[in-house]
């Protein structure tokens, strides 16, 4: 049997990695490459949210929405995880707008809170495992892979690939190659230095490459 040829390219989006309905499908990076945060109704947005605008959270949930469930899903691996994160981080975010000086952008700043809430929901999850061990961890064993085209094997691969990667590197990974944010807004979500940033994505490639061509390699020393 022809061994599948594995290309690497990071400029494509992978979405979701596990999870209902999971897949990783691979896409040219489109319109969400542009950061969220050059938009200049961002300040703008930013107070009508501390005002108690509830048309404002709408507006935000409707640029924002889909890229924070397609991020969420990525981090903890189920849909029904990832819109229990959203609600969750939409909730503080109105119990904490009076908070926001405006040193980040606010899109940036209700990111950086997605990812503190995801990482807070995930290690819920995981003291939960300690009472129940046989309740499956979908985002490190995703069962199915549904994505049109490409090889399921290497879909496989790839989600346990990403799965694999430290916090860290899947948080970068994720945020810089799939969201499209730079590195400044990164680091202010992270609250890391944009140098760490960028240290921390070139280590998620070089592992993620490793893992994913160690197994091309083994068939061809074996072939």
């Amino acid at each position: 049997m022809a061994s599948v040829g594995l290309t690497l390219s990071w400029e494509h989006k992978i979405s979701p990695v596990a999870g209902e309905g999971s897949r990783v499908q691979l896409a040219e990076r489109g319109a969400q490459g542009n950061p969220a945060g050059s938009n200049p109704e961002d300040a703008a947005l930013a107070a009508a949210c501390r005002a108690g605008d509830l048309h404002a959270y709408e507006r935000l949930y409707r640029l924002q929405g889909a890229r924070m469930r397609n991020l969420a899903r990525n981090l903890l691996g189920t849909q029904s995880d990832a819109e229990d994160a959203v609600q969750e981080t939409f909730l503080k975010v109105q119990r904490s707008i009076t908070s926001f000086r405006g040193q980040s952008s606010f899109v940036t700043w209700t990111f950086r809170i997605l990812v503190n809430t995801c990482h807070d929901l995930r290690r819920s999850r995981m003291r939960r495992k300690e009472f129940v061990p046989d309740e499956r961890e979908d985002a490190a064993m995703p069962v199915e892979a549904r994505a049109p085209g490409g090889h399921p094997s290497l879909k496989l691969a790839l989600e346990r690939a990403i799965a694999a990667l430290t916090q860290q590197q899947r948080n970068v990974f994720l945020l810089y190659e799939v969201e499209g944010f730079h590195h400044a807004e990164i680091a202010a979500m992270l609250e890391i230095t944009e140098t760490a940033s960028k240290n921390t994505l070139f280590q998620a490639k070089r592992n993620l490459r490793q893992t994913l061509e160690a197994p091309r390699s083994s068939h061809a020393g074996g072939a």
